[in-house]
């Protein structure tokens, strides 16, 4: 007779190992045993060993699109904590229309990245776009946003940032509310101004949440996708080519499945270092 007591946890486990096996580690396997083959989704597989790994070292592209990430990360992870840690203190403060600044704020976190990636594109618009014609206004020559390779980046890492600033409120918000007040009377009482303050009790205090930020915005930003190849396709001069998008092409417009997998795991391996350097450097015990 079964033992319904010893199998249903087994049962209840189910669902997660199904989803887990069919999801995860059956895609991870095949892309690892992938990264040793030619395909073209077409034709059989074909065994070319450790061709893909010798191929990617020897890629200038790719190597591009990995600096051009980097690029983006240097630029939007620290514009990400500073707008978004300076809006958090001042919507954490008794203020008018608090909760209507919150939710306005928050907004653009819910709308579709395609919808927002059109709308900025419109606005970097050379010829008819908002920012150049509020320039040529006051008698400042049009700028590229997005065709100027200089800048290009920079123009998407700005436009990021006014997406996801909303999410990293939030967050920021629950870490200064987790602040105990008592520090603040104490340090009012020694007169420690409001700069004081911040640097001395606020930072310390909200370190775990100032890390988790940043692992957030790094994984966003290693995924860089939909920004470029909707603004940009990559270029000019394949300034915007981010790494996940030159992964994309060379499976999905070139069917070299193989290579494409071999690319991704190696990346996967980046972002991993990445996050194990930031968490080494960025996290402290308290």
């Amino acid at each position: 007779m079964i033992n319904k007591k010893k199998i249903l946890p087994y049962l209840l486990v189910s669902p997660y190992l199904v989803h887990f096996m069919l999801f995860v580690a059956f895609p991870v396997g095949f892309s690892i045993v992938l990264t040793f083959h030619k395909w073209n989704i077409i034709s059989p597989m074909e065994f070319t060993g450790l061709n893909n790994y010798i191929r990617l070292f020897n890629d200038k592209t790719f190597i591009r699109s990995i600096s051009n990430t980097l690029i983006f990360l240097v630029i939007h992870i620290p514009l990400q904590i500073i707008v978004a840690l300076f809006l958090a203190e001042i919507l954490n403060q008794k203020i008018k229309l608090r909760g209507a600044f919150r939710g306005a704020f928050f907004l653009p976190v819910i709308v579709s990245g395609v919808v927002v990636t059109i709308l900025w594109q419109q606005l970097y618009g050379y010829d008819t776009g908002l920012l150049n014609r509020l320039l040529t206004g006051i008698g400042i020559g049009k700028i590229g946003w997005l065709t100027d390779p200089n800048i290009a980046m920079a123009s998407i890492a700005v436009m990021a940032t006014w997406k996801n600033v909303g999410l990293y409120i939030v967050l920021f918000l629950v870490g200064l509310q987790t602040v105990p007040t008592q520090y603040y009377e104490a340090a009012d009482l020694e007169g420690a101004n409001h700069l004081q303050k911040f640097f001395r009790i606020t930072l310390p205090m909200i370190n775990p949440t100032i890390f988790m930020v940043v692992i957030l915005s790094t994984i966003g930003g290693f995924s860089l996708f939909i920004e470029p190849y909707i603004m940009t396709g990559g270029g000019p001069l394949n300034s915007t080519m981010s790494a996940v998008l030159y992964i994309y092409k060379q499976g999905f417009f070139y069917y070299h499945m193989g290579y494409a997998a071999t690319l991704g795991l190696f990346f996967a391996f980046i972002i991993l270092a990445v996050v194990m350097i930031q968490k080494k450097f960025i996290e402290k015990d308290h």
